[in-house]
């Protein structure tokens, strides 16, 4: 288990020191990967940028994702669930949720550096159904990275494996077999963080690079 989101952004540091020194971009999901990106970027002394994805919830239960979109990138459905829900209803869905993304990136600022060419290590604090990391890696495959690698704390071993075919490396902490449910299992403290936290941890984080 983790203490906390920053503990296991170092854990997961430490297992990509691989990329030290190279041509590198750390990509966060927002929010619940940013503490997780920033102790990567800082030990990689790497770039970080961030990345939207929201996930498509079930019109009847919200709790039950049925996919996800991203900024750039393609909408990832679970196509049993997706034929059951109307097609208008899936329309305006995605155009509110696109909307909603395009006002986080206008909030959080344009990314200023590219993974062309590059190492694009995509992060998050935890897996479960996997929409939202697949959408995230569909988007960051747009800006034609030499490499893409995934690190995430923990991450189901059959959702890992599905990973495997999509990236170049799978870099996790606990690629476990007996998933526990829910991404805050893992951790003790899972705070909620608002995107006036993360605009301060980004400027602290940014601000103390240029020291």
């Amino acid at each position: 288990m983790f203490l906390n989101r920053t503990d296991a952004g170092k854990q997961l540091a430490e297992k990509l020191q691989a990329y030290k020194n190279q041509e590198v971009v750390v990509f966060s999901l927002s929010h619940g990967g940013v503490p997780i990106g920033i102790e990567v970027s800082k030990v990689l002394d790497a770039p970080l940028e961030l990345i939207f994805t929201k996930k498509i919830k079930h019109p009847y239960n919200p709790v039950y994702a049925i996919g996800a979109i991203s900024e750039n990138g393609m909408s990832i459905y679970n196509d049993s669930e997706i034929a059951k829900v109307e097609d208008e209803w899936l329309e305006n869905e995605e155009a509110k949720l696109k909307n909603e993304i395009k006002y986080r990136r206008y909030k959080f600022g344009d990314i200023k550096h590219f993974a062309t060419g590059k190492t694009a290590i995509i992060v998050d604090d935890g897996i479960a159904t996997g929409f939202t990391m697949l959408a995230a890696i569909d988007d960051v495959k747009k800006q034609n990275p030499s490499k893409i690698v995934v690190a995430i704390p923990v991450v189901p071993e059959q959702m890992a494996q599905k990973l495997d075919q999509e990236v170049d490396e799978v870099v996790a902490i606990d690629r476990t077999r007996t998933y526990q449910g829910s991404v805050s299992a893992y951790y003790e403290q899972l705070e909620k963080l608002s995107d006036e936290e993360l605009l301060e941890r980004l400027e602290l984080m940014r601000s103390s690079d240029k020291i």
